[in-house]
């Protein structure tokens, strides 16, 4: 990403909508797989930190954090947030087997090669380990925020099944979120894309009471998207698992 992205993220994401809406939803299927405090987590591609926060104040004790970004290492860092090392999703620097949960959250769309970089999730993974992966669905909602983030692409929920399948990793649950304020966000960039506002992030788009406000809105969406399922969302959830022998 742009490092001024990075900036704006390392700000706001302890009390932006988004970030804090993600993190309930990542929490609650979290909850739901059970693990050990102790269970092997690889955080791959940690940005600014939002899911090590998380997993720390959920008392998880024995997670790893990678990123291929300085910028994004230090950031973690100044907030107490490692261990944090430098690494390459599609050239993970650890051996086979070794985690039993990878979250893999907003990064396969920063990266040419996918395909190698679930392979690599498949391989690091133990037998029946799982991964959380996420990414902004839907191509028509490219926007400033893919420009800034320098994604390569945004997905359609059938394509993102077949890689994620042909890496070897099992779909146990796939589904849309953010599908409440998808219509809005779709308004919203293309609002932007016409007026061209100098801004370094679309985060920095809110104020104390919009931000209460869609905080609220997102909370009931991520409570609602994994039990309705609707056909369309800003971003994608699946929850992959290494097959067990």
């Amino acid at each position: 990403m742009d490092p001024a992205t990075y900036e704006v993220e390392a700000e706001i994401e302890a009390s932006h909508w988004w970030f804090k809406g993600r993190r309930r939803l990542f929490r609650d299927i979290l909850q739901g797989l059970d693990l050990p405090k102790d269970a092997r987590i690889l955080d791959v591609g940690v940005g600014t930190g939002a899911n090590l926060r998380m997993l720390r104040d959920l008392g998880f004790t024995n997670v790893t954090g990678i990123d291929n970004n300085d910028l994004a290492l230090e950031f973690c860092r100044q907030k107490g947030l490692g261990p944090v090392d430098q690494g390459d999703i599609c050239h993970l620097p650890f051996p086979d087997g070794n985690f039993d949960l990878a979250l893999v959250t907003d990064i396969l769309e920063h990266v040419d090669d996918d395909g190698l970089a679930l392979a690599e999730i498949h391989r690091v993974l133990d037998r029946g380990g799982k991964a959380i992966i996420t990414v902004p669905a839907f191509p028509i909602l490219w926007g400033l925020q893919d420009r800034v983030s320098q994604h390569k692409r945004r997905y359609r929920m059938v394509g993102l099944v077949d890689r994620v399948k042909s890496a070897g990793l099992i779909c146990r649950e796939s589904f849309h979120f953010n599908y409440v304020l998808f219509l809005p966000i779709l308004f919203a960039r293309g609002v932007i894309r016409w007026f061209k506002p100098n801004l370094k992030s679309e985060n920095q788009v809110n104020t104390p009471v919009l931000n209460s406000i869609l905080t609220g809105v997102f909370a009931f969406d991520v409570v609602t998207s994994r039990r309705l399922s609707p056909p369309f969302g800003v971003s994608i959830l699946i929850l992959a698992e290494r097959p067990s022998p």
